[in-house]
């Protein structure tokens, strides 16, 4: 509980400085830049300083009312989007008289980083270095006729580089905000549970026997799943594969290894379907431990879908119940489907966490990605019991299943459930 709090309020102290850092960022840069700008008749030519005085008010004003002032605005993304651009347009003109402001300009990553969701970020990023890259090549006056190319060619290398740094900042910005969100989460179950898990280290095991006791609609909705996760996700593979080899008639070599990938398809979802009926949990738990299962689901994945998919296990993995290990691993190939139906990524991350008290599995693709408000209107992209039905059968063991997207922006699938030890329970 201690090492928790510590960790918790170490994070919010950074948060808050690095904050505060970015709050006043914009002046210093735009004082060093108007300070060289004074000092340039030393040592070259004057520039108009009217003009560089009078927009260097304009711009302090406009950064100052839209971002210092008002910071209950910055939720606003089309305000936010006129902020942005007149920065950059206020940026760009003062570059053109001065190179020095090029400065100043570094403001316009951290801005679209603050200001601009989506896409839209990375569309600031590329303006942003154009307007940079004026400064780089010695401002206006560096673009002749017989040198005009250096400044699309320096452009495009800073935008490139700006790229992707920023991309990486992104992905760290996102996995900061999951890891301090699981501190918190972390900490308000072990303070509510701690009391309860002192008395009776047994709790864990007597939920499970209570949801098994649910009634007929819970074993209803768990045998749907069993259907979904086994008969549907395999048919719904098999045509795609039959699809997929019709559609290559003209390519016999991909047109076979399409219809293999239909029959190991088929094999695979024939064993599952035998197994669901006589109760036996998944032949790849039966064969291999919980890491390795999922493992091998994520590479005969990758390998019918050619989409890189990487586990990596942190903690000390250990038996689990076998219910709990059903959930992880159904929750991981109905990710993964749902990921192969409607993402369009380039590359899947599984996360397999063992905790002392919880286990949790996190899904994250850089694909096209969804609005979450609409998954919980009724709206699922997986277009039925997908997301629903991972989510019931998690709560059936006092778990919980959040998702997190954006459109643009991927998808991160976070599934948490008690670490209950294998042999818990009946």
């Amino acid at each position: 509980m201690g090492v928790e709090a510590e960790l918790r309020e170490e994070f919010d102290r950074w948060e808050r400085r690095g904050s505060a850092i970015l709050k006043v960022l914009p002046y210093p840069l735009l004082a060093v830049s108007l300070l060289f700008t004074l000092l340039q008749p030393l040592w070259a030519e004057q520039v108009h300083l009217p003009s560089v005085l009078g927009l260097s008010t304009v711009l302090t004003a406009w950064v100052l009312w839209f971002h210092t002032l008002h910071p209950e605005s910055h939720g606003n993304r089309p305000l936010m989007g006129l902020y942005y651009a007149g920065l950059v347009a206020l940026t760009a003109c003062l570059v053109l008289l001065t190179p020095w402001f090029g400065f100043f300009a570094f403001i316009g990553y951290v801005h679209a980083f603050q200001h601009l969701r989506g896409r839209w970020r990375y569309v600031g990023v590329a303006v942003t270095s154009a307007v940079a890259a004026i400064s780089y090549v010695g401002g206006a006056a560096g673009i002749t006729a017989d040198e005009w190319w250096k400044w699309p060619a320096v452009s495009t290398i800073t935008a490139v580089l700006a790229t992707a740094a920023f991309h990486a900042d992104v992905m760290s910005d996102r996995r900061n905000h999951r890891q301090k969100r699981a501190l918190v989460e972390l900490h308000r179950a072990n303070a509510e549970l701690e009391n309860a898990l002192a008395e009776n280290a047994g709790l864990h095991a007597q939920l499970l026997v209570q949801a098994r006791e649910a009634g007929v609609l819970d074993e209803r909705q768990r045998m749907a799943g069993e259907i979904h996760d086994t008969l549907a996700q395999g048919l719904a593979g098999i045509l795609t594969q039959l699809q997929a080899a019709e559609q290559a008639s003209d390519d016999p070599t991909t047109s076979r290894r399409h219809v293999a990938n239909a029959v190991g398809l088929a094999r695979e979802s024939l064993a599952e379907a035998r197994r669901t009926v006589h109760a036996v949990g998944p032949s790849a738990l039966a064969e291999a431990r919980l890491p390795d299962a999922i493992g091998d689901v994520a590479r005969r994945w990758s390998e019918v879908n050619r989409v890189e998919a990487v586990l990596t296990t942190t903690g000390d993995a250990r038996p689990m119940h076998t219910d709990v290990e059903v959930a992880l691993l159904r929750t991981a190939q109905e990710a993964l489907a749902n990921v192969a139906k409607h993402a369009r990524a380039g590359r899947v991350a599984l996360t397999l966490s063992y905790m002392e008290d919880l286990v949790t599995l996190d899904v994250l693709d850089d694909g096209v990605g969804f609005a979450p408000d609409a998954e919980r209107a009724g709206g699922s992209p997986d277009g039925g019991f997908g997301l629903a039905g991972m989510r019931q059968r998690v709560q059936r063991l006092a778990g919980r299943l959040d998702v997190e997207s954006e459109p643009g922006g991927g998808t991160a699938i976070t599934v948490t459930v008690p670490a209950i030890p294998a042999g818990s329970g009946t």
